[in-house]
């Protein structure tokens, strides 16, 4: 690397260090820049991680046009969180905080055809947060997730399990309702998914249940098939995830309601509930 090149890159991760994203790399070697690191560390160092920015709306400044002439150090990857805690994990947080950062936004292309965000509902509190992909024509018009056909499906479910809307929560991947119902692309998943992720860790639910592929795909960060892994068991930032079928998919395959009804049985279990009699 040509020495432009490599205090352009050096310059970007001091400015990394110093906003306390670090580390980006363990030291495997103990050379004296470390562990000088490790034992004066630049007062910039001790932000504390609940003060950090969250990725969808951190502006970062374009890097130094000067030359960096010193080393950088190599940080520990003790001295900090990691880059995915200290972006996305801010304690204290609350939904409301949340709804309030995410404001009337614009931040992707969704919000050109919406009508109203749909953030979420329910209870702050809950012990199970269901999650599906976006929001539809009914959702997009009441601002509510989960209030069509597919919703009412989802209440019918709810109720299956001896709870009530009021007793969950229900949210999606994205707050605005894609063009003609599509799939989210990409882009705008990777766009509005850290307000999920925040939503979830200010909830701190026992049970996450992934609604569709979408939404078991964005939290779990794979691009497997539902059905490789459709009513198995994950952990998540301190919750337990299982995904199951979205209730528009069961409006169009109704013998599938009988393995997603399973896929519901395994969360009543972890969450002590008995079936509602009838």
């Amino acid at each position: 690397m040509d020495s432009a090149k490599r205090a352009r890159v050096e310059a970007w991760l001091q400015y990394s260090n110093d906003i306390g994203l670090g580390p980006y790399f363990l030291n495997r070697t103990a050379s004296p820049a470390s562990i000088a690191a490790a034992t004066n560390p630049s007062p910039m160092m001790e932000i504390s991680p609940a003060k950090s920015i969250p990725a969808a709306t951190r502006n970062i400044p374009p890097a130094p046009a000067t030359t960096v002439t010193s080393a950088l150090p190599i940080i520990s990857a003790t001295l900090g969180p990691s880059l995915f805690e200290a972006v996305e994990r801010i304690p204290g947080e609350t939904l409301n905080d949340i709804r309030a950062d995410l404001g009337e936004c614009t931040r992707c292309r969704l919000h050109k055809t919406r009508n109203k965000i749909v953030f979420g509902v329910g209870n702050p509190k809950a012990d199970l947060v269901f999650v599906g992909e976006g929001p539809g024509h009914d959702e997009d018009v009441q601002g509510e997730p989960f209030v069509g056909r597919a919703g009412k499906l989802l209440t019918q479910m709810i109720e299956a399990m001896s709870l009530r809307r009021e007793d969950v929560y229900i949210c999606n991947v994205v707050k605005c309702r894609p063009p003609e119902n599509r799939l989210p692309e990409k882009d705008e998943i990777a766009t509005c998914s850290p307000f999920l992720l925040r939503q979830l860790d200010a909830i701190h639910p026992k049970v996450i249940c992934c609604l569709g592929a979408c939404a078991a795909q964005t939290i779990l960060a794979t691009q497997q098939g539902i059905s490789k892994f459709r009513g198995e068991w994950f952990d998540f930032r301190g919750s337990k995830l299982i995904a199951t079928y979205h209730p528009a998919y069961l409006l169009r395959n109704p013998p599938a309601k009988s393995e997603v009804w399973k896929d519901l049985q395994k969360v009543m279990a972890v969450l002590g509930l008995q079936p509602k009699k009838r």
